[in-house]
């Protein structure tokens, strides 16, 4: 078999499982939402339970992904550029979430800020709920996609190394300075990436948050919530028409994203 042949087989194959892993079920739930027109979509997508969906994702997404996107940066600077006992350790626990099962960690936030747990007490003492409302929900969505602007960001440190940074120190810039002006414009695309996959993982986010939410309609269900709900329901309309919504959303990330790299790019000069 020739070279060529051999590179065209496998193009073949790669597209084909591209193709009947994702390609076909999107279309298919893109089809069976609008084949029996937009009235039943417009109906589906502007009950009072589904746009509260909507925005509650929103909400959780605007809350955890600029909290994890600091504390992204911050551990990546402090992994990357640090040097203490104890650092290859904590790098192991900021990819817990890769390797904990998100019902996992659900139960263990009943466990730490249930009414049983080791705070929740306290907190309720307080008047503050955290399992089964929207604080809940905020921390798991928040420890799901923990480790996404970190883990896109340290190689680009590691790839950038320190004689930029200190030469501006030498030169009498603050430690602030230097990481404003030099630091963060040269990690800046790492971050971005990272951004929209903790974007992506907030939005897409299930396992944990069913767990703390408690999936009280109309009160503490997110559009992946949403759509459970709706199809053991029997409500068909009602659930592809906000797993649409939901690939759409991912879908305006990465083409934000990417007009974004396109435009950033063409006003760097060569």
């Amino acid at each position: 078999m020739s070279a060529r042949a051999w590179r065209l087989g496998l193009r073949t194959v790669a597209l084909g499982y591209l193709a009947l892993l994702l390609l076909a079920p999107v279309a298919m739930i893109f089809y069976r939402t609008f084949e029996g027109g937009l009235a039943p979509v417009w109906s589906a997508v502007s009950a009072p339970n589904a746009v509260h969906a909507f925005w509650l994702s929103i909400e959780l997404v605007a809350i955890a992904v600029p909290l994890n996107t600091l504390f992204g940066i911050g551990i990546a600077l402090l992994l990357e550029r640090g040097n203490f006992r104890g650092r290859a350790l904590l790098g192991l626990v900021i990819d817990l979430p890769f390797a904990i099962s998100p019902v996992v960690v659900g139960l263990a936030l009943i466990l730490v800020y249930g009414q049983a747990g080791w705070f929740g007490d306290w907190l309720a003492r307080g008047g503050i709920q955290v399992i089964f409302s929207v604080p809940g929900m905020v921390l798991a969505t928040a420890f799901v996609s923990l480790p996404f602007v970190a883990r896109e960001t340290i190689p680009v440190l590691r790839e950038l190394g320190t004689d930029a940074e200190q030469a501006a120190a030498t030169l009498g810039a603050s430690a602030w300075q230097t990481f404003w002006r030099v630091t963060l414009p040269a990690i800046r695309w790492g971050v971005v990436y990272g951004v929209v996959l903790t974007t992506a993982r907030a939005l897409g986010e299930f396992g944990a948050v069913s767990v703390v939410s408690g999936r009280i309609e109309g009160q503490t269900q997110q559009l992946p919530l949403y759509v459970q709900d709706r199809f053991e329901n029997f409500d068909a309309t009602g659930a592809y028409t906000a797993a649409v919504v939901l690939a759409l959303l991912a879908l305006a990330t990465l083409v934000a994203m990417n007009l974004l790299t396109r435009r950033t790019r063409s006003r760097t000069p060569v």
